[in-house]
């Protein structure tokens, strides 16, 4: 056996303090490694039955190897006799199972060489595999870290045990991200690789904001208020459609908080985002018409609403265009990511246009047709003239053949 003294066990409860690591890893790393330095040792690899036994009591360690009992040994690696058996324990049998121990001589500084890089490796695979574990059941969840650094592509976000990367997609435009000021961000993605897991967060993600309200609004923690969709423009504008379980509760109202206090507390979280909180409707023409707030609709006219198509026609007034549409098309276009109906607004003076175009066509449509309707009429007159024709020779004919019928008769008389 070799003595190993208390240090061992002291440094392994230290790292599991520290860092969360069980002391059983380091134990089992240690009893690994011995057994791979014997086998290197030994120049076999594949030796079977070997193993190491730690006797935490004494402080020693020692290499064992499980024999069979057998009358004529054929296998030393394996066999054991029944006399030599006995002289380990004198109540042993034909069959048994006993374990001697097979540790070199001065077999210490190997085996601690060999530790030493088993060991390593072994913290190392566990502490990767609890980062890993850790922020794979954050994924999808808002944490707090602190802005390490700035690179060309990317922020680099400590986060506890170890740092996130933000990339510049997932960032607010026009946001300054200073190194050492504490954020809020969204675990968005957790990807395992040969070090510690490499953590993706994003500020500018539209769950951020689901987040948030969640945090804020108590009516939407404990189901009461449903959040329905959300679409957002990271640092712009958020459209946010709610939806209350109790007729008794507004889902909006809920949502602002008394005197607004709910809702400033997550604009100003997210750098004065401006944030329209809408009512969720299963009537797409109410749903559209408040999507589209805070501009004043005149109608709804639904264009197609089957499984992959939804459309829709909205008029508004003149003065209502541009509000309803928003700076760079950006109210109608969240309007659409929110519902998921293809809007198309046109002001009223733009509507009545378009039907009095569409009358217009319609009017020369006809005229046309009638125009056609005469001309066919004109082509086919001479096919009318010798049908008549037709008809009078037939009549003329049977009117013939009467009278030559009557005629008969009398000529007959006559010769009498």
């Amino acid at each position: 056996m070799i003595k190993i003294g208390t240090a061992l066990f002291e440094a392994a409860e230290q790292l599991e303090r520290e860092k969360g690591i069980s002391k059983d890893i380091l134990v089992s790393s240690l009893c690994d490694a011995l057994v791979a330095a014997y086998k290197k040792h030994i120049k076999d690899k594949d030796a079977p039955n070997v193993e190491a036994i730690l006797d935490d009591q004494a402080g020693e360690i020692g290499v064992f190897r499980t024999k069979t009992v057998v009358e004529n040994v054929e296998d030393e690696n394996t066999q054991i006799s029944i006399n030599d058996a006995k002289e380990i324990d004198e109540d042993v049998e034909l069959d048994d199972e006993v374990k001697i121990e097979v540790t070199p001589e001065n077999f210490g500084r190997i085996a601690a060489q060999s530790a030493k890089q088993v060991i390593t490796q072994r913290i190392r695979e566990a502490e990767r595999k609890m980062v890993l574990d850790e922020f794979l059941s954050k994924k999808g969840t808002l944490i707090t870290g602190i802005i390490q650094r700035r690179t060309d592509r990317a922020v680099i976000v400590n986060i506890g045990k170890t740092d996130a990367i933000m990339p510049s997609r997932e960032q607010i435009p026009g946001e300054y991200y200073k190194p050492g000021n504490r954020i809020r961000v969204f675990v968005l993605d957790v990807k395992e690789t040969s070090k510690l897991p490499q953590v993706i967060v994003s500020q500018a993600h539209a769950e951020i904001v689901r987040e948030l309200f969640e945090l804020e609004v108590p009516e939407i923690e404990d189901g009461i208020v449903e959040i329905k969709s959300i679409a957002r423009e990271a640092g712009f504008r958020t459209k946010l459609a709610v939806w209350s379980n109790d007729p008794s509760v507004d889902s909006v109202g809920a949502c602002i908080g008394p005197r607004g206090t709910r809702i400033q507390t997550i604009v100003s979280e997210l750098k004065n985002e401006k944030i329209d909180i809408v009512r969720y409707s299963e009537d797409p023409v109410e749903y559209i018409v408040n999507a589209l707030s805070p501009a004043r609709i005149v109608s709804v006219d639904i264009l197609a609403d089957e499984d992959d198509r939804h459309e829709a026609f909205v008029i508004v007034p003149d003065d209502q265009l541009s509000l309803a549409i928003g700076r760079e098309g950006q109210n109608v276009r969240l309007a659409h990511r929110l519902t998921n109906w293809k809007i198309d607004i046109k002001s009223e003076s733009q509507a009545r246009e378009i039907e009095s175009r569409e009358q217009s066509m319609a009017e020369n449509q006809y005229a046309d047709e009638e125009v056609n309707n005469e001309e066919y009429i004109e082509e086919d007159e001479p096919v009318d003239e010798i049908a008549m024709e037709a008809i009078e020779e037939t009549n003329q004919t049977g009117i013939d053949e009467e009278d030559q019928e009557i005629e008969e008769p009398n000529r007959e008389d006559s010769e009498e």
